[in-house]
């Protein structure tokens, strides 16, 4: 797929979210963690979260939530693509979008993959990105959430060389 024929940006209408919702509960980790519509649509409307669509020819194939505010600054909430655009390349254009995004204005990227989604926790280590920690048991018993950071440096290295 070309780049060009995608667009991100953030949801405009509630079809939109609902159809990033569907993108994130038709797939896993939202699955097997039984996380329902309702719960990811709460989500995705949360004052506190930026909610970022892929879109070809107006249909959702992408969705990504961060977290600019809080105590963990720049932080990947969700991100999925739709089953039939994956190995198109939809990721790595969302994250190099996201990425941009918070290095913008903080040092750090945060996020958190489920222990059982081996292909993700690749997807972000070939970006990059580091475990630093693992919440045991964190969302649901019997499964793990590794805790990923990428940075470009500490929070207050400015703040001491001036």
């Amino acid at each position: 797929m070309e780049k060009e024929t995608l667009e991100i940006r953030p949801p405009q209408n509630d079809g939109e979210i609902a159809a990033a919702v569907a993108v994130l509960a038709g797939t896993d980790p939202w699955k097997t963690l039984g996380m329902d519509a309702g719960m990811i649509e709460k989500g995705i409307r949360d004052p506190w979260n930026d909610t970022f669509l892929v879109l070809h020819d107006r249909e959702v194939v992408g969705v990504a939530v961060i977290q600019m505010n809080g105590a963990c600054t720049g932080y990947l909430k969700n991100l999925a693509v739709k089953e039939n655009w994956r190995n198109q390349h939809v990721g790595s254009l969302l994250m190099d979008f996201i990425e941009k995004r918070i290095f913008s204005v903080h040092p750090n990227v945060f996020l958190c993959v489920s222990s059982f989604n081996e292909a993700a926790k690749r997807f972000y280590l070939r970006r990059g990105y580091h475990e630093i920690g693992v919440l045991t048991d964190y969302l649901i018993e019997g499964y793990d959430e590794v805790f990923m950071r990428k940075t470009r440096g500490p929070i207050l290295r400015n703040k001491t060389n001036e």
